[in-house]
């Protein structure tokens, strides 16, 4: 099991579930391939799109479908809060994580001088994307995220102001948040973190990702 002292990742049972069945394999070796598999669907960019950085793009839905992470994908799940919307997210990640044969470590920091520290160790631990889950994640991002330009970032169900190319985000209605001081999309709603939605937005923003269509925000209304 892995143990980050003076920090509990999420209860020893559900780290177990986590972990298991995911592939837990050496992080500190270079993958021997490419980690996508398949493609994103014509639906996904208008045609001749290419979207520039901080730009909004909303594909089809089910556009995303195609790619997928090769067995052993490697993702570290940033998350911090117990309301409803980020458990939410993080039930979507688990479960995507599960069913991708991916592999997948958890960590939660405790406290708010906690969150720069644990961006920079999930940074260090090499994983193919830092995936984050929760508005508190979201201004630490944005200092740690512009100095570590190599290490692909999503965040779901928020957005940072000004993202660098490895930022991706995945939004919509009811789901804007951009951290202290910035104007959102729209009115934050809890109640629009459905697990249909919270599922797709995972699926939309890693296949983004895979897809190498970064920095940007995948709407998913």
């Amino acid at each position: 099991m892995l143990r980050h002292p003076a920090r509990a990742l999420v209860p020893a049972t559900l780290t177990l579930v986590l972990l298991a069945g995911c592939g837990a394999g050496d992080w500190s070796r270079p993958h021997d391939g490419p980690v996508a598999v398949g493609a994103l669907a014509p639906g996904f960019l208008e045609p001749g799109e290419s979207p520039t950085p901080e730009a909004t793009i909303a594909p089809e839905a089910g556009s995303w479908d195609g790619i997928t992470p090769r067995e052993g994908y490697r993702v570290v799940l940033l998350t911090r809060g117990d309301d409803e919307p980020t458990q939410a997210l993080v039930t979507a990640v688990r479960d995507w994580a599960e069913a991708e044969d991916v592999d997948l470590r958890v960590l939660e920091p405790q406290t708010p001088a906690d969150l720069v520290p644990t961006i920079v160790e999930a940074v260090g631990m090499g994983a193919d994307l830092v995936v984050s889950a929760g508005n508190d994640l979201v201004d630490p991002l944005a200092v740690v995220s512009a100095s570590h330009l190599d290490q692909q970032f999503l965040v779901v169900g928020a957005e940072i102001a000004e993202p660098t190319v490895n930022v991706t985000a995945v939004d919509w209605t009811g789901a804007s948040y951009r951290g202290t001081g910035a104007d959102a999309a729209s009115a934050y709603d809890p109640a629009t973190f459905t697990a249909q939605r919270c599922a797709a937005a995972v699926r939309a923003g890693v296949g983004a990702v895979l897809g190498g269509v970064t920095g940007i925000v995948v709407w998913v209304d």
